[in-house]
């Protein structure tokens, strides 16, 4: 069993990856601190190290930097709540395997560490992607250098966009910036960091739709020791981190009341004070905030302060979803196909042209997130030098069955409807005659059906609708032919 030793003061961090990673079949040591980790690699060798960069006691680059002195064979991985390119470059240059940003998603860095623990010695420190190198038996793709992480589209709405972020990064106005969930608001804040003068210094992306309301005040103010049940050490806060550069509040309407009260503080006079603390700490940075809904409305019906929302309007960018940006999906289709090949070690080239007019009559309504997970789990099941429609999901191949509204393709250059699937195998067709368990079939068939659309086919959701667990609904779904796909 490989052995990954997870080194973050975070405990609650500590425990899910933990929980996760050992359900893998992997051995996992934790480390809350820097110090002791290092007198636990000076004796010991692990398979692999996970380290968060900022800890307590030590810097991650230190860790990383004895790590390799002491087991330069071994792969080690980031976690950071950067998101900035500079960082990243620096812990590769310094003998980082690779980095994974916070909020971590478990198959992300499941696909990290398997790459990494399956690398060639002489891959644990890369810089740039070289050519020829194989991994589960595929062709690596030759790779100049590192695929950029965001891409910008060429339609008039983001061309037009790039120049408002253009206009507003050398000031140090506030910005809210609207869009739907995955729609790239995080690539236009981060852009309009790397643009202004405060490139040099960090930018820290918070989700606040995923804090807890209990301990959001101590994610962004930070904690005094004993300041609260369980604050066993005192903590920074990620305002305080981003401290001369740049934070952006992603789903800032989410925040608790509570916490707003104490943020406008922070916009007014650029001052904290940490939860149980009893001194203020200045602070320079810029603040930049999204959400998916008008904060104007949000603060008419007392969901969100009328005074933060006008200390935050000092300029705003409205980023259209990615089905009104027709021209643009398929530039990030191959994007991510790009970015996916690397993950993977695979040469899949581009898509049949059956997935690409697929993709150009789906509605996207989980936007860039929904299209980049779509590529890469048909990725993961293309063995061939093109992406075919049998390695698409169900729901993006039948969504005109399942009474979604397309989207207008009346200005779309070029446009060929998508083919018209086969129908689907009902369950009646599956059974010779009519009978009380045939119609407890289609009963239960219209039953998930239904479940399924009222959760945007999120598996999850429509699980707990149903009143079943994930699994049992999986084992519900392959029982019928029209699933066979998922």
């Amino acid at each position: 069993m490989q052995k990954i030793l997870v080194i973050d003061d975070d405990r609650d961090m500590c425990m899910l990856l933990n929980r996760f990673l050992t359900r893998q079949q992997f051995e996992v040591i934790e480390m809350y601190n820097g110090k002791k980790a290092l007198e636990w690699l000076s004796v010991n060798k692990p398979d692999l190290v996970l380290c968060d960069f900022r800890l307590e006691d030590i810097d991650g680059k230190q860790i990383l930097t004895r790590t390799r002195e002491l087991h330069p064979q071994v792969p080690f991985i980031i976690i950071t709540g950067y998101s900035d390119v500079k960082l990243a470059v620096e812990v590769l240059k310094l003998g980082a395997y690779d980095y994974v940003t916070k909020p971590v998603f478990p198959d992300e860095i499941l696909i990290t560490i398997r790459k990494a623990l399956v690398a060639p010695v002489s891959s644990i420190a890369p810089v740039a992607v070289s050519s020829e190198k194989t991994v589960n038996g595929n062709r690596k793709p030759a790779v100049s250098g590192p695929i950029e992480k965001y891409i910008w589209g060429n339609t008039p709405e983001m061309k037009n966009i790039l120049k408002q972020i253009e206009l507003v990064s050398p000031t140090n106005y506030s910005v809210i910036i609207y869009g739907e969930s995955g729609s790239g608001k995080e690539a236009i804040a981060s852009k309009i960091h790397e643009l202004s003068k405060r490139r040099e210094k960090p930018f820290i992306a918070i989700d606040c739709g995923a804090m807890s309301k209990d301990l959001a005040g101590s994610e962004l103010f930070g904690h005094e020791k004993g300041s609260f049940t369980g604050a066993l050490n005192q903590k920074t806060g990620s305002l305080e981190l981003a401290d001369g550069g740049t934070v952006f509040l992603d789903e800032i309407a989410n925040l608790p009341y509570d916490v707003q009260v104490s943020l406008l503080r922070v916009v007014q006079e650029r001052k904290i004070r940490r939860v149980g603390g009893n001194k203020d700490i200045e602070l320079d940075l810029r603040i930049i905030v999204a959400s998916n809904e008008k904060l104007w409305d949000a603060a008419r019906n007392g969901k969100f302060r009328e005074d933060l929302y006008h200390r935050f309007n000092e300029f705003s960018i409205n980023l259209p979803p990615l089905r009104e940006r027709h021209e643009d999906i398929l530039l990030y289709a191959r994007h991510f196909l790009a970015i996916t090949n690397q993950e993977l070690g695979k040469d899949i080239r581009d898509f049949s042209r059956e997935v690409q007019q697929v993709f150009l009559a789906y509605p996207w309504y989980g936007n860039l997130r929904e299209l980049r997970n779509v590529v890469k789990r048909a990725a993961l099941l293309t063995d061939a030098g093109q992406v075919e429609i049998q390695a698409l999901p169900f729901e993006i191949i039948y969504h005109d069955k399942l009474n979604y509204e397309k989207p207008s393709t009346s200005d779309l250059p070029n446009y060929v409807p998508a083919p018209e699937p086969a129908p689907p195998v009902t369950p009646k067709s599956v059974v010779n005659e009519q009978s009380l368990k045939s119609a407890s079939i289609d009963a239960e068939y219209e039953m998930i059906v239904k479940a399924l659309r009222q959760s945007n086919f999120n598996k999850t959701k429509a699980a707990k609708l149903l009143n079943i667990d994930r699994k049992t609904l999986y084992n519900k779904m392959k029982q019928y032919q029209q699933f066979n796909n998922l």
